[in-house]
């Protein structure tokens, strides 16, 4: 192997890497933002998640998506079954990197199902979305896609992953109802706040880290140092939602609200994924700031139409993944879509509307397919076992009910009784 593919296999497997290691902050992410009595259930059912999909996708999901195939789906590659190039990095690093960013959208579909899904739905439905969902559109932008053939711009994964995830959340929290106590009867929200914010933060921070192999590792190489490019608008535009969201935020409640300034940090990351290869550094300044404020506006429209999303995985994951992956067909420098070899120049350089059309295409396909297929599972789901747990178990919390201990067993006594006997109604909740 030469050197400089030696390098580049480095530095994707060390991208790879950072990007799994965001699982470790969206454990700290998601269980933050949940009560303490489901603690132990939210952050166990990462590494659970995480199990399922690098199984699915190293059997069946990785050949679907960037096998020989179709403009539909790939068809070969099962098991890593595909020919060796000498001239590319090693199938088992580029497996490992795409695993990753499968498990990033498979977090972000979580978010929906936070504190009232049955564990065993964690498990089939993850294995059915890195084998059905995910490699579709996978396939359609980054294999030998029709969308791919149109010139989609989706460097690192707005649409394919981000998007995606964010609607299979949106059609399960539709599907489950809201948690028990969110909304009164009038529909008027309550406030369930998570158990920790320094968890929330700190999951932040090391999703953010773990950004700098997302999108500069999606290069793919480490020759002529572009990465260092595509980490710079990146870091700007995370920095930018952070402000705006904050400032949003607070002209609209009079509070600094520190979960909204997380909220625009991801969704500005989610926003520059697509675009951060394409535009300039003040493009995706641009960029990130409009995420993050429309990621605020976001959470508290939803809210108000009785959409209960714990990990505002719908906003920040969904709106701000639509924004970026348009976002390119505005913004698009022509010096850099020519390096990059994919799509055209945006509008504000005389491209028309061409680029701006294909990306709004590609939005609307992806969304529409994780719609129906979402939907389908997880109807079939609720027919044969069912989606929630039961009411006692979600008062009980999911910690006790789905794993037999609390996650702060100092902290939360068990009810009287044994486990499965029932329980007297208290009238509180943790």
């Amino acid at each position: 192997m030469a050197v400089s593919l030696s390098v580049d296999a480095v530095w994707v497997m060390l991208c790879a890497i950072l990007v799994i290691f965001m699982q470790a902050g969206f454990v700290l992410l998601e269980t933050g933002s949940t009560r303490m009595k489901n603690a132990g259930h939210v952050a166990g059912k990462q590494l659970l998640s995480f199990s399922v999909a690098a199984l699915a996708f190293w059997a069946v999901g990785y050949g679907f998506t960037f096998g020989e195939g179709n403009t539909w789906i790939g068809l070969e590659g099962f098991f890593l079954k595909l020919p060796t190039d000498p001239k590319s990095i090693p199938l088992e690093v580029s497996f490992l990197f795409q695993l990753s960013f499968v498990a990033v959208s498979l977090a972000i579909a979580w978010g929906g199902f936070a504190e009232r899904a049955k564990l065993s739905v964690y498990v089939i439905f993850g294995a059915l979305y890195t084998v059905l969902i995910y490699p579709a559109v996978g396939h359609w932008v980054w294999g030998a896609g029709w969308l791919h053939e149109l010139g989609k711009q989706d460097f690192a994964g707005s649409t394919v992953v981000h998007l995606q995830g964010a609607v299979a959340a949106f059609v399960a929290t539709v599907m489950l109802g809201p948690r028990i106590g969110k909304f009164n009867k009038n529909g008027t929200p309550n406030l369930l706040p998570g158990h920790n914010q320094v968890y929330t933060v700190l999951g932040v921070l090391i999703i953010w880290l773990g950004w700098f192999g997302f999108n500069p590792g999606s290069t793919l190489t480490a020759k002529d140092g572009f990465f260092g490019f595509v980490a710079l608008t990146t870091n700007l535009a995370a920095a930018a939602g952070s402000l705006t969201a904050l400032v949003t935020v607070r002209v609209m409640t009079g509070k600094a609200d520190v979960t909204m300034m997380l909220n625009g940090v991801l969704a500005a990351l989610v926003a520059i994924t697509a675009s951060c290869a394409f535009v300039e550094p003040w493009a995706a300044v641009v960029i990130g700031g409009v995420a993050g404020s429309l990621a605020v506006f976001a959470a508290y429209s939803f809210e108000r139409k009785g959409i209960d999303d714990p990990i505002y995985a719908c906003s920040v994951h969904g709106v701000a993944g639509i924004w970026g992956t348009l976002s390119t067909g505005i913004f698009a420098s022509p010096r850099l879509v020519e390096k990059v070899g994919i799509g055209g120049p945006g509008l504000l350089y005389g491209g028309g509307l061409k680029q701006l059309g294909v990306q709004a295409l590609g939005v609307t396909a992806a969304l529409l397919y994780v719609a129906v297929v979402s939907f389908v599972i997880l109807w079939v789901m609720k027919k044969a076992i069912g989606l929630r747990v039961t009411e006692e178990e979600e008062v009980m919390g999911l910690d006790l009910s789905e794993h037999g201990a609390y996650g702060y067993p100092e902290q939360l006594q068990p009810p009287k009784g044994a486990i499965g006997e029932p329980l007297a109604d208290t009238g509180t909740e943790s």
